[in-house]
């Protein structure tokens, strides 16, 4: 099975910190692939060097057999990679239909954007009922699922999430986590990065754990659920 998306041996550096020492992993088609890890670690670092937000200053990026290392954030969301960014980052003094209509910013065929929002409004019912509502008045886990929903119009191959349960409720956590299991199954392959390392081990197929900027342990999600330094690490109560 060949990758959607290779990492190979990436270094990015703020200025004179070296953020990632080398990380690489794969991603299969149709996979949920988890990348868990502390805080600083460099989850967030590695999704924005994937999508273009940063460079890397060696290693290189593959993504449906195109090489991306150095392509511009805007060509790669056209190329079929969505990210949902950590804290949302929703328009919030527009309403909640023009939030999910920006989402199909790349797109020209309108009536199947038309069509597109009905199936984002199927699978979250409540930003139908807020259609007319102003984005920046939602609940924390309202504005989560438009920024699911704004990141599904582009049609994406594979979608990028960043701490999708951060700030939420428990049972809003739940909610969303069945989401993104519902947006796999309909195609769409998930590289989640989430510091509730119990959820996205639940829902993964395979995981990575990033330490200090390396990759530190890798492996089928259930067996590193069952591994005693991830239990200790990250999934303590």
């Amino acid at each position: 099975m060949s990758a959607l998306l290779s990492i190979e041996n990436i270094e990015v550096y703020y200025g004179v910190i070296n953020a990632l020492k080398g990380v690489s992993f794969e991603v299969n088609e149709g996979e949920i692939v988890a990348l868990i890890g502390a805080n600083g670690a460099g989850k967030t670092t590695t999704l924005h060097t994937i999508t273009g937000l940063l460079r890397p200053r060696s290693g290189k990026i593959m993504y449906d057999g195109k090489d991306i290392t150095k392509v511009p954030a805007h060509k790669i969301v056209s190329m079929g990679m969505a990210h949902v960014p950590e804290g949302r980052r929703i328009f919030s003094e527009l309403t909640v239909y023009d939030n999910i209509r920006l989402g199909a910013y790349t797109r020209k065929d309108k009536d199947e954007i038309e069509e597109n929002i009905q199936n984002v409004y199927k699978k979250f019912p409540r930003l139908e009922e807020r259609k007319k509502q102003i984005a920046g008045t939602l609940s924390g886990g309202e504005q989560q699922m438009l920024a699911m929903g704004r990141a599904l119009m582009s049609k994406p191959k594979i979608i990028l999430m960043d701490e999708p349960s951060m700030g939420l409720s428990p049972l809003l956590v739940n909610e969303i986590f069945d989401i993104i299991k519902e947006i796999n199954k309909s195609g769409t392959t998930v590289l989640l990065v989430e510091q509730n390392a119990k959820k996205a081990l639940s829902i993964a197929n395979k995981a990575y754990v990033l330490e200090t900027g390396k990759i530190s342990l890798s492996g089928d999600a259930k067996e590193l659920m069952n591994n005693d330094s991830v239990k200790k690490a990250y999934l303590s109560e």
